[in-house]
């Protein structure tokens, strides 16, 4: 297609949204609030499965060991721990260091006497281990089984439920996620495509005669492509601007109204959310736009 023709068919495409100002406004607001839409679950689900990350950072079992193992034995269990891939850190308490923290969290006020009582007695003598962290939840069972087998470990502790509560949730957010995507998809693909259908109503006739006049099929689409475009694009650039403030407003207001909530989650900054979410947000709106026009073209201009 010619710079001329191109130039033609944007400007009966802007002359199209014009026409139909008030379809052309109903889809271009619909597209807004899906995709916005899209940016607020979006950033929900986002700060939800970050938070599940952090939290899973701190996910460990507790290795002990065989009564009477030497450090070079300790040495060899740590790096074949350290060969399954989900492993991230492994941090080693000595017998020592156990009774230690036991006596500081359970002895309280009665600290002094009760340690003094137990000066040279351990009774947490064989309970020097390693606490292994790693970072995929749903795998801590094969992880258990697969420390358990190495020789010398007595016994791995393990916190299930925990685990599989992370896992779980991360499971069901992702589900969600994709549903309400996919059903706001469809809703302005459905209006994108109404919209267009309406403009190639209205504008029947002409087209008729574009066609008596040997016009090509792809000169008389172009400006209903070049409408659906720039509906997109108007419908994902005016979130992505409400995204940015509406966001940027409310984590300012809720870690400097709510101390409790920031000293339990963590939220991502804008910059995070943006990063992704405009680039998506514009490959949508595009995308829709397109699709829909096209969908709209098939079934009214039949060649």
């Amino acid at each position: 297609m010619k710079f001329k023709s191109f130039g033609y068919c944007f400007v009966q495409g802007i002359k199209n949204i014009g026409r139909n100002r008030i379809f052309s406004l109903a889809s271009a607001a619909t597209m807004t609030l899906c995709i916005f839409l899209i940016g607020v679950f979006y950033s929900i689900t986002s700060n939800i499965n970050y938070n599940i990350d952090n939290i899973s950072q701190g996910l460990c079992v507790k290795v002990f060991f065989q009564n009477d193992i030497t450090g070079e034995r300790l040495e060899s269990i740590k790096n074949t721990i350290y060969e399954n891939d989900i492993v991230t850190d492994i941090h080693y308490t000595s017998a020592e260091e156990a009774w230690e923290q036991y006596k500081q969290k359970y002895f309280g006020d009665y600290y002094n006497e009760l340690a003094d009582a137990y000066e040279n007695d351990n009774p947490l003598i064989n309970s020097a281990s390693y606490e292994v962290y790693f970072n995929e939840p749903s795998a801590q069972k094969d992880l258990v089984d697969y420390i358990s087998k190495i020789d010398g470990v007595r016994k791995v502790n393990s916190s299930d439920n925990a685990a599989n509560g992370l896992s779980e949730t991360g499971k069901l957010v992702n589900i969600c996620s994709v549903f309400v995507i996919v059903l706001l998809i469809a809703v302005a693909l459905f209006l994108i495509n109404n919209t267009i259908s309406i403009g190639i109503s209205v504008r029947s006739d002409e087209i008729s005669i574009m066609r008596l006049l040997g016009a090509k099929n792809s000169f008389i689409r172009a400006p209903f492509i070049v409408e659906g475009i720039l509906l997109g694009l108007i419908g994902a650039v005016i979130p992505i601007i409400i995204v940015y403030f509406a966001y940027d407003g409310a984590i300012r207001n809720l870690l400097s109204n709510s101390s409790f909530l920031s000293g339990i989650i963590e939220l991502q900054g804008v910059g995070d959310i943006l990063k992704l979410y405009v680039p998506v947000a514009l490959i949508l709106g595009i995308g829709i736009g397109l699709i829909g026009s096209m969908i709209s073209l098939a079934k009214h201009l039949k060649a």
